[in-house]
């Protein structure tokens, strides 16, 4: 009899370790199992298809299911949702369209992802208000753009999806409001790429940073009242907009293992060994719905990234086939397109997270140019980067300017996985060019910077 590999979740992690799994193993039998509509389609491209860049929503679909069930053998069953996971039975209890069923597995992965939060706001049921986090809410909100063609976009939450949409919205000719409840943009990134983020974003939108929602109150059809309140003295205002975008982050969606007696870490997401195997035999786990180790502290995070569920989703499926696999451990790096700008991070750039794993970090942030200063074209550019005092060793980066901060956040990436110090880093041998870099690149030029503060 065949060996079973049921996997919970039809998306990257999910169908990356189906897909493994049947290329490792072709005797495997693989059922896959999505509770929507969709499998396998691209959600960080959804604000562009919200933009008008993707025309047509089938375009993020990078693998249809009929390539799965017909070209892969993967048996994928959309509208099929798990809703209890047995361990001592290996079972797994489903609801679809047929009715209730039970389904036996000898391995099963939970790519369950993570789940849009939704915060205790009066209101957030209102006509025109919207949360973005799959397909089907995507197309909801282009159909509302469409069909009632609001002018005006309130956005709460300034982090990846807040800012991205806030991009799209503006594009589209709204005026955009953005509510934040941190200090900054982007906090994360740290205060000196925030600031350069909001100083940008100021051109485009109203900022109401360390605000706090409230009430979201239709006054009219098509006309809603966000009421805020300031953090610092608790003073409330009252703002006027037609459409409201909820933003404010997501978690785990871990409620299948927690009822099954999975272990969760301190963050909340699944804890798996170095092969994503959970605390039940049998039973992996891998992507948004789980913990990760980070490069930088080797300790677990949780990093709900793309590139990360992808290739963890492939090392479960290449493990489950007879191919032990370690999961690769991540930088966090992470890229991010804002007005004119681009905006990127990777390893530990907060100072206070820093010293809580036990380091002494060093910060430096530097202001360049994107090119030779006499090249058409060039722009300023700002990295900051963040070392160890001790050991000297780089633990993290954050970038912002109006070109090649990718390439230059990867350069970074890749000196966290070497374990570079900081000079080893400002020693790179990188390519030069005026079109393209100063003499001494912007990521060079803060190695240098930091050599010298770390003495």
């Amino acid at each position: 009899m065949k060996e079973r590999f049921v996997v919970i979740g039809g998306d990257a992690s999910g169908m990356s370790a189906a897909s493994k799994a049947r290329r490792e193993n072709p005797e495997l039998e693989i059922i896959a199992l999505e509770k929507s509509n969709y499998a396998s389609y691209a959600a960080c491209g959804l604000p562009y298809y919200i933009k008008g860049n993707v025309q047509d929503v089938e375009d993020l679909i990078a693998i249809t299911p009929e390539v799965f069930r017909q070209k892969r053998n993967i048996d994928l069953r959309l509208q099929h949702e798990v809703i209890k996971i047995e361990p001592e039975e290996k079972t797994i209890q489903i609801v679809s369209p047929q009715g209730e069923s039970t389904l036996a597995y000898d391995k099963l992965l939970i790519s369950t992802g993570a789940r849009a939060v939704q915060p205790p706001i009066k209101g957030v049921d209102s006509e025109g208000v919207f949360i973005l986090r799959g397909i089907p809410d995507a197309v909801g909100i282009k159909e509302y753009l469409t069909r009632r063609r609001p002018q005006s976009v309130l956005v709460i939450g300034g982090g990846y999806i807040g800012m991205e949409m806030a991009d799209a919205f503006y594009s589209l000719g709204m005026s955009v409001q953005i509510v934040e409840l941190l200090p900054h943009l982007l906090n994360s990134f740290g205060s000196e790429i925030s600031e350069e983020v909001e100083n940008e974003t100021q051109n485009y939108a109203r900022l109401y940073l360390g605000h706090r929602v409230n009430e979201i109150r239709p006054d009219q059809p098509g006309r809603l009242s966000v009421y805020l309140s300031r953090e610092v003295d608790r003073k409330e205002e009252r703002v006027e907009t037609e459409m409201v975008l909820i933003a404010t982050g997501i978690v785990p969606e871990v409620t299948l293992a927690r009822e099954a007696g999975i272990e969760l870490g301190k963050t909340r997401a699944i804890i798996t060994d170095e092969y994503g195997q959970t605390s039940i035999p049998d039973i992996y786990a891998a992507g948004d719905c789980a913990e990760v180790k980070s490069i930088v502290t080797n300790q677990n995070i949780y990093l709900p990234l793309a590139l990360t569920a992808n290739r963890n989703g492939r090392a479960v499926g290449s493990t489950i086939a007879g191919k032990k696999t370690p999961l690769t451990p991540v930088a966090g790096t992470a890229v991010v397109k804002l007005f004119e700008l681009e905006v990127a991070t990777t390893g530990v750039v907060n100072q206070e997270i820093a010293r809580q794993y036990g380091f002494e970090p060093v910060k430096v942030t530097i202001e360049s140019s994107t090119r030779a200063g006499y090249c058409p074209g060039a722009k300023p550019i700002k990295v900051s980067l963040v070392a160890d005092r001790n050991t000297k060793r780089l633990l993290g980066s954050s970038m912002v300017g109006g070109e090649g901060v990718s390439k230059r956040i990867d350069i970074v990436a890749a000196a966290l996985y070497g374990q570079f110090t900081v000079r080893q880093l400002e020693n790179l041998d990188l390519a030069y060019a005026p079109p393209f870099s100063p003499v001494w690149d912007p990521v060079l030029d803060a190695a240098r910077v930091l050599n010298g503060k770390l003495g």
